[in-house]
């Protein structure tokens, strides 16, 4: 069934449904919060192709590339975190697609990310598509996560010692300057915006700001606006704001999918970038993630600063199928 972006745009779509049940490496950026907020944000003007059955969901955008041509991509083409397509039926649904297509006499590349080796879909990619496209491994895209096994304690358990001390003495310099810590969880849209603004008024006085590579800059700060107000309709966004002599000087910013939490973003007064500000926000969210019995942490992509709190790599594949010339696009009729 062909479907529109506002069929799928609440927390229990089939959609979001398939994204928590179908195994993904990042199943936070495979939902319509993540997705559509790109869309809006970034390429409102892009078409969307989705379609839906009993088995599975497609979502794909459709854009021309200088150098490629007419190329079927991700809604999330800017960090290629997500997967397109989601559950067993998936690639019928992307068969029934590219026939349509051809029969008009329209030839695409396509673009499919959040790929798993090993994992069933890219089998099915390879069985039925290489007669007609050449496919190629265009980038590996590595997440780091972390389990939350044994809660709290359990994660610090799996880390160093040095680490562990290094946190107990920042979370008691901290408290003896005052630092509190305030948790929200935003339920509409006036909730989602009040909070925004203030990680925002954050984000300006941190080196992200100071330099003009944060989330206040407009289309990030679009982004994050509505990835939040989303987040907000489920209660599914979490954020914690650090805070001295009632005022903000930091804050974690992240929501759940199902029982796994997905950071997305995580700022302070550059003022406090001796006091180790963000290991303690950090260790505040893990904190509220035992409260809630959540499974795993994912930290996003790889950065060296990670690794100290994540044990998990993931490496999700992104590939490219290009028609081969002369091969008919279409599949061969049945019979």
């Amino acid at each position: 069934m062909i479907c529109s972006a506002p069929d799928f745009d609440q927390p229990d779509s089939s959609w979001n449904r398939e994204a928590e049940r179908s195994g993904q490496g990042d199943p936070f950026c495979c939902r319509t919060e993540w997705q559509l907020s790109i869309q809006e944000a970034f390429f409102p003007r892009r078409r969307l192709h989705l379609r839906e059955s009993a088995s599975g969901v497609l979502a794909l955008a459709e854009r021309k590339y200088p150098g490629l041509g007419p190329t079927l991509e991700p809604i999330d083409c800017l960090w290629l975190f997500g997967c397109p397509l989601l559950g067993e039926g998936a690639t019928d649904l992307l068969e029934a697609l590219l026939a349509e297509r051809a029969s008009q006499g329209q030839r695409s590349n396509l673009i499919v990310s959040g790929v798993l080796p090993g994992e069933p879909l890219r089998d099915q990619i390879l069985r039925s598509f290489h007669a007609r496209y050449d496919i190629y491994r265009a980038k590996t895209v590595v997440v780091r996560s972390a389990s939350l096994e044994g809660g709290l304690d359990g994660f610090l358990g799996r880390r160093s010692a040095v680490f562990r001390k290094r946190l107990r003495q920042a979370a008691r310099r901290a408290e003896s300057r005052g630092l509190v810590f305030e948790r929200v969880v935003a339920r509409n849209a006036a909730e989602s915006d009040a909070c925004f603004d203030r990680m925002l008024a954050v984000e300006k006085t941190s080196w992200k700001g100071i330099d003009r590579c944060g989330m206040s800059e407009t289309e990030s700060s679009r982004f994050y606006k509505a990835l939040s107000r989303r987040l907000a309709v489920s209660g599914a966004g979490r954020a914690i704001f650090a805070r001295v002599d009632e005022r903000d000087v930091g804050f974690i910013f992240g929501g759940l999918a199902g029982p796994v939490y997905r950071g997305q973003q995580f700022s302070y007064d550059d003022a406090w970038s001796a006091a180790s500000l963000g290991n303690l926000l950090q260790q505040e969210q893990l904190r509220w993630l035992e409260e809630e019995g959540i499974l795993r942490y994912d930290m996003g992509p790889e950065m060296e600063y990670k690794h100290h709190w994540t044990e998990i790599r993931t490496a999700m594949q992104v590939l490219l199928l290009r028609p081969k010339s002369g091969v008919r696009v279409a599949p061969a009729s049945p019979g």
